[in-house]
């Protein structure tokens, strides 16, 4: 068994792997970028080690830094958690040509699954039909409108080496083709340090359905069940759940062992997700995930398995602690992802400091988090902050169970997509099971939502000295030091009781009807899109601003003229800046 393991990833997924392995007796060592020196998963790590800089790629995308760490520290594992490195190749051959084990699947697995394009192919070995789409790299914007013209309006371009939304546009007309594809390749560059894309014809109404497999270095391969990932904003998952609703067992068994063949087409090994589309009883393969899913949560919850310790379990060489045959699922799971984002403002990216944190409890209910009260959550990586987890009996008491989680939940200091999700649990549509991909953007009224970000002030503190533990790095590695201190703020100090200044809430940007646009939230220019003396309309895109690897336009509110150009691409802005005036 593994004696020491490194978690190359940050936020929850960095402390969910560190608690199993605690569980287990097994050593963790985090890594941390300059704006996470603090972290919640840096203090939980039993070392950490400094990688330095901002951006992901400045930090947790350095490889040279990472493998650094790994030697420096003795890790004799390496666990990517999901994005970063989870499904990149290279990085999983640079950690086992070290004698290291890589807690995942073998390099030629990352790039025959990874890599969405030749994942279609091993679908096709393993007789799994997929959605219609290419099978190499659209090379410019020709190829999408000829490939929309032959398969029908929308279409979708999707990051060959992505996954989670990231990398992914929705095309709806060929005069779109050119910006979709570039802004894709942005995207997927930030995020998966590739750019590559394909396309894929965009169905009208499906469901998005998941097969978790599992298989070790013993020849076992068997799927677990399934979880219905329908509900989604920017083609990204907002509320997950397993076991499908309405699903016929007939149909759930196919899918299960589809996702099996698909496994064994590629020789794969360790954790995995079968990812399919379902509309009209029919099921396609989408794409393969090589790695642990955000989502493993209600899969836990519904077999009553530690999906991490399988996956320790079997990159120590062991096999499953289960066959197929073993696995019993009961009842009924529900996730919701309480990710950093404005509900009532089209989910813009809302990133600052948590005030105040009030987690609700009670049966049936789990959090994975990744932030403690004190925390901020950077503009720099992503904006899940946690993700709330139900089980019940039955899917209608999972979901009232969830509501009143959800009606528990206290965070002050950001917005959340807390409003949005109560909304959802309480559509009679959802309850119906009546949903499908596009159901929330296109179907559900999300115009009286209000902020959840909080406005209560931090309570004034007497001057009494309290315990602090103080960040103190030695060499690149980091150690707490335990000092008393009045109670008063002390920049970069974590201490439960600490006063942190409350952030702005992020706003809505755009005119204002005054013809000033203001940064909605803080982030970098990507593109400007307008020029100084150049006529608008209103909805007009200006700029690109992207925030948390998320790309955002910032639109015209009144049409005008250009009087007024204060930023240009790669400047960093803060919520309220002012970037463009308008006559």
């Amino acid at each position: 068994m593994l004696k020491k393991i490194l978690i190359a990833n940050r936020g929850e997924i960095a402390v969910r792997v560190m608690r199993t392995c605690r569980e287990m007796g097994i050593a963790t060592v985090a890594v941390y970028s300059d704006v996470d020196r603090d972290a919640f998963h840096v203090r939980y790590a039993d070392e950490a080690y400094s990688i330095g800089g901002q951006t992901a790629a400045e930090s947790y995308l350095n490889q040279d830094r990472i493998i650094e760490v790994i030697t420096r520290s003795g890790a004799d594992g390496v666990h990517p958690g999901y994005g970063f490195y989870s499904e990149n190749a290279d990085f999983a051959r640079a950690v086992t040509a070290m004698g290291v084990a890589w807690i995942g699947p073998p390099p030629e697995a990352i790039e025959d699954m990874g890599d969405k394009i030749s994942a279609r192919k091993a679908a096709a070995r393993g007789d799994v039909e997929s959605v219609p789409g290419t099978t190499k790299p659209v090379q410019n914007a020709q190829e999408v409108i000829e490939f929309g013209e032959a398969y029908g309006w929308p279409i979708t371009i999707k990051a060959a080496y992505g996954g989670g939304g990231r990398g992914m546009k929705v095309v709806n007309a060929p005069d779109e083709a050119a910006e979709a594809l570039e802004s894709a390749g942005r995207e997927a560059l930030a995020y998966f340090g590739r750019s590559e894309a394909y396309l894929e014809k965009y169905l009208t109404s499906p469901r998005h359905i998941e097969i978790q497999i599992m298989a070790d270095t013993h020849g076992n391969v068997v799927w677990l069940g399934e979880r219905d990932c329908s509900v989604q904003r920017r083609h990204q998952k907002l509320i997950e759940e397993s076991p499908a609703a309405d699903l016929s067992e007939e149909t759930r068994t196919a899918m299960g062992e589809a996702a099996v063949k698909v496994a064994k087409a590629t020789g794969y090994v360790n954790a995995g997700t079968i990812e399919m589309l379902y509309q009209d009883g029919e099921f396609y393969f989408l794409e393969m995930n090589t790695r642990l899913q955000v989502e493993h949560c209600v899969t836990e919850l519904v077999t009553s398995l530690d999906l991490v310790a399988e996956q320790i379990r079997i990159a120590s060489g062991l096999p499953l602690s289960f066959t197929q045959d073993e696995i019993v699922r009961t009842g009924h799971a529900i996730e919701c992802r309480i990710n950093a984002e404005n509900s009532a403002k089209g989910f813009l990216p809302s990133p600052g400091t948590i005030h105040d944190l009030h987690i609700p409890s009670g049966p049936g209910v789990r959090w994975d988090g990744g932030y403690e009260r004190g925390d901020t959550v950077s503009q720099y990586y992503d904006n899940l902050v946690g993700k709330l987890i139900v089980w019940a009996p039955d899917r209608d008491r999972a979901r009232l169970r969830m509501l009143r989680a959800l009606s528990e939940f206290e965070i002050d200091g950001l917005h959340t997509t807390i409003p949005a999700q109560k909304l959802v649990l309480e559509h009679p549509e959802f309850a119906a099971n009546q949903h499908s991909t596009r159901w929330l953007e296109e179907k559900v009224d999300l115009s009286g939502l209000t902020s959840s970000a909080g406005s209560s002030a931090p309570a004034d503190g007497d001057s009494s000295l309290m315990a602090r533990d103080v960040p103190v790095e030695v060499d690149g590695r980091l150690f707490a030091v335990k000092v008393w201190l009045p109670e008063a703020p002390v920049a970069g100090v974590s201490a439960k009781k600490s006063s942190k200044p409350k952030p702005a809430a992020a706003g809505s940007g755009g005119a204002g009807g005054n013809g000033t646009i203001t940064a909605p939230m803080q982030g970098t220019i990507v593109k400007v899109l307008v020029e100084v003396g150049q006529e608008v309309a209103a909805g007009d895109s200006l700029l690109v601003l992207e925030a948390m690897k998320m790309e955002n336009h910032i639109n015209a509110e009144q049409s005008g003229k250009i009087k007024e150009l204060r930023v240009e691409a790669g400047k960093t802005v803060s919520a309220g800046d002012i970037l463009i005036i308008i006559e």
